[in-house]
């Protein structure tokens, strides 16, 4: 569908989405065009090297990805939206104090973005009622909502829609607001004019590159997810590799290490809405505790929360993992203990790591 006035009224229609947006608590909306097609070559190179490891969603739908108008038939325009997640309460500094977390090897870290409710639920919810507001004022429309919840191309959908630029570590940052916040899309069936690109700030800078504990981005704007802590400890089901478990240190799920690092991210900006707010008993908690969650009080403290989805056996996989490292730096009684209990546990996954921890 095309709008009625083309141009001026296409830039008049993108302005009263953006308005509508904030009221919902968006940070920001663009507006991508659907051909994608300058992105292909480097996702099946990045695929052929196998760099998505377990992830086999990311080549299951092949070029749907770099095609939006493939994936949702009758597409013309994508409308891209950025929403801000640290949480209110976050403390200047807190890039440091994150990273002072690594000194109490005792404590579970857990990134940020996952210490609140989950974001494809705020984001999903949200995106739907701005696309509902759109229909309601524009009359019928073809549309579909996105949020890490399909074979798109969030990033660069984000980067070619004026969102930010995609940094060395391959996530979007925006002079504004850095990389601490989510990406969701609106595939629609009405015409937009596009918003306009930025160009890129990084520089020579590298600090993304050299701080990554396990060196999974192999070289500027290309990362293998299989040496990635995230990846590590959300996506994969199986054993950790060995030789990556001590470089994961205390971090139980997520890793936000290349984000903290990043000079842009000192204007990371807290969010509005209190969905993000650190919820209790994920923050700051001791590994003996967070390994003794029985899997009824896991799923009772992470409900509705992004931590459920990995389960209580790769749950408890991570944090064994962690307590094996924490080992390695001091000998913890209540770790070691904590441990033992479960040497017999149910699961081999559990077994192979716990066994891995107490040898340390």
């Amino acid at each position: 569908m095309v709008l009625n006035g083309a141009q001026n009224n296409g830039l008049q229609w993108v302005s009263q989405i953006q308005a509508w947006a904030r009221e919902l608590g968006f940070s920001q909306i663009g507006v991508a065009p659907v051909d994608l097609s300058s992105a292909e070559e480097g996702l099946m190179a990045w695929l052929a090297q196998g760099f998505h490891g377990d992830m086999a969603y990311m080549a299951s739908h092949g070029l749907k990805r770099a095609r939006p108008a493939e994936l949702v038939p009758g597409t013309v325009s994508v409308i891209t939206a950025r929403m801000d997640y640290l949480p209110r309460s976050t403390p200047d500094g807190w890039q440091g104090l994150e990273f002072d977390r690594l000194n109490r090897p005792g404590e579970g870290i857990v990134s940020v973005y996952a210490r609140g409710r989950d974001y494809h639920k705020v984001l999903r919810g949200r995106l739907q009622k701005l696309s509902d507001r759109i229909a309601q004022d524009l009359g019928p429309l073809g549309y579909r909502v996105f949020t890490d919840s399909a074979p798109v191309l969030e990033a660069e959908l984000a980067a070619r829609s004026g969102q930010g630029w995609r940094g060395k570590h391959t996530l979007v940052l925006n002079r504004e607001a850095g990389s601490m916040f989510f990406l969701g899309e609106i595939y629609v069936d009405i015409a937009l004019p596009p918003t306009a690109p930025t160009s890129g700030h990084c520089g020579s800078c590298t600090a993304c590159i050299d701080i990554c504990p396990t060196q999974a981005i192999v070289a500027p704007h290309r990362l293998d997810a299989r040496r990635c802590i995230s990846y590590l400890t959300i996506e994969h089901a199986g054993p950790i590799p060995l030789e990556l478990r001590p470089l994961m240190a205390n971090r139980i799920y997520g890793c936000d290490d290349c984000q903290l690092s990043c000079p842009w991210n000192k204007f990371a900006q807290r969010s509005a809405l209190p969905d993000f707010d650190e919820r209790r008993g994920l923050s700051g908690q001791q590994l003996a505790t967070l390994f003794a969650w029985t899997e009824d009080e896991f799923l009772r403290y992470t409900e509705g929360g992004p931590i459920r989805r990995i389960g209580h056996e790769r749950w408890l996989r991570n944090v064994a993992v962690a307590m094996g490292n924490a080992l390695r730096v001091s000998d913890d009684v209540m770790i070691r203990n904590a441990l033992q209990k479960r040497a017999l546990d149910p699961s081999p996954l559990v077994r192979e790591h716990v066994a891995w921890a107490l040898a340390s």
